[in-house]
């Protein structure tokens, strides 16, 4: 698929994304009201407006003054300074929805030319751009932090884990309007694929796919594994200690590195503890699986399709275990939306690791294929010499006519 054809899905894709996500925070505002918490009840409403909230241009009340005491030095009134906050916090939104729109556009490009939605592939790809509206959004919320911890009015105070909290937020209305936005990306590519030419499938040996899928889930497993364990975690995050704008580091680290937290059965039933770690072995399954099929849905395996994809595996793994965890906790608990609550985190430490991963499995692919191309290449050379040598040095061959 050329790129003027798979550019107008995923231009469309992400401009229905950012609108979804500005009337979802544009909503924020009419939770307040009592109408809404007689309907959907104090607490329910109270977490959609927190859920909506890092999506909505209508401030909360810190923001509003900025938490400043003073006005601005020259003589303006208290007000002008606050109004300066509320410009920096609108000015935050900007940069978020504009990056949201920036961030998706290039990998749903990606994702669509490489594996477009035809037949036999139209599920990986909804999935695929799926997971990649969650980085987007992620993304967005990461590169405007900034600018929205500064209209706070007090950014040098604990900047690392404001940050780290920051990025946490926004995340559960991404699941679903990006959803939306990865089936019109989808759908409006199925037409423009339409007349497209052939979309040949890249040919990968099935050793090679395994190889490479094994060598990327690995590489997630250090993350999930080894570093989400609860003693490692911790001395993660109290490995680095300082005073100033730049301390206490071990919350953001926590945030872009781990995809999980997990410890032994000490004080848990041996059961639950299993059931719990179930997740993670469904994480790492969904990654090997898809990455253990993707070479072969890709019309070219390159190392960007594949790092992009190992991304994607990871968000999607994410989303499964986190999904099975969910209805884990909701035959313990009444069902309502605490359950849900830690939906859709952890894309940040999925794109830390599923980049690597990804590289891991194209370098892997590239390897296998070629030392297996070799391998075939000397064994044909080997076998044709023979033939040729039996033919011409064949001691009972007559010389007579």
């Amino acid at each position: 698929m050329t790129y003027r054809r798979a550019a107008i899905p995923a231009v469309a894709g992400g401009l229905l994304l950012l609108a979804l996500l500005w009337w979802a925070g544009a909503s924020e505002s009419a939770l307040r009201l009592r109408g809404a918490t007689d309907v959907l009840g104090a607490q329910a409403a109270a977490d959609l407006e927190r859920w909506l909230a890092p999506w909505s241009y209508d401030p909360p009340a810190s923001s509003q003054l900025g938490d400043a005491a003073v006005s601005g030095g020259g003589g303006d009134p208290l007000q002008s300074d606050g109004s300066r906050y509320l410009s920096l916090y609108s000015t935050a939104l900007q940069i978020r929805f504009a990056a949201v729109f920036a961030f998706f556009v290039p990998g749903a490009l990606l994702l669509v030319r490489r594996l477009p939605p035809v037949r036999g592939r139209l599920t990986a790809a909804l999935l695929a751009v799926w997971a990649w509206g969650l980085v987007a959004g992620t993304l967005a919320v990461t590169v405007s932090a900034p600018w929205l911890i500064a209209s706070q009015g007090h950014g040098s105070y604990r900047f690392l884990p404001q940050l780290a909290d920051v990025i946490s937020s926004g995340r559960q209305v991404l699941v679903a309007t990006a959803l939306v936005a990865a089936v019109v990306t989808v759908l409006v590519a199925r037409v423009t694929a339409k007349g497209a030419g052939p979309l040949p499938r890249e040919v990968v040996p099935a050793r090679a796919a395994r190889l490479a899928a094994t060598a990327a889930t690995v590489v997630v497993a250090v993350s999930l594994v080894v570093l989400s364990h609860q003693s490692v975690a911790a001395s993660l995050q109290t490995a680095f200690s300082g005073a100033g704008l730049l301390s206490e580091p071990g919350d953001l680290l926590r945030q872009w590195l781990l995809l999980g937290a997990w410890t032994g059965p000490a004080g848990t039933p041996l059961g639950d503890w299993l059931l719990y770690r179930a997740a993670d072995v469904l994480l790492l399954a969904v990654v090997w699986w898809a990455l253990r099929l993707l070479p072969g849905l890709l019309t070219r395996a390159t190392v960007p399709a594949l790092a992009v994809g190992a991304v994607c595996a990871t968000v999607l793994g994410l989303l499964a275990s986190q999904f099975l965890r969910m209805l884990v906790e909701g035959t313990q608990m009444r069902w309502d939306l605490y359950v849900t609550a830690g939906f859709g985190g952890g894309v940040t430490a999925a794109l830390t690791w599923g980049l690597p991963a990804g590289i891991a499995a194209a370098v892997t692919l590239r390897l296998t294929v070629a030392r297996t191309d070799t391998t075939d290449a000397a064994d044909h050379t080997d076998s044709s010499d023979a033939r040729g040598t039996g033919k011409t040095n064949d001691p009972t061959a007559s010389t007579q006519p």
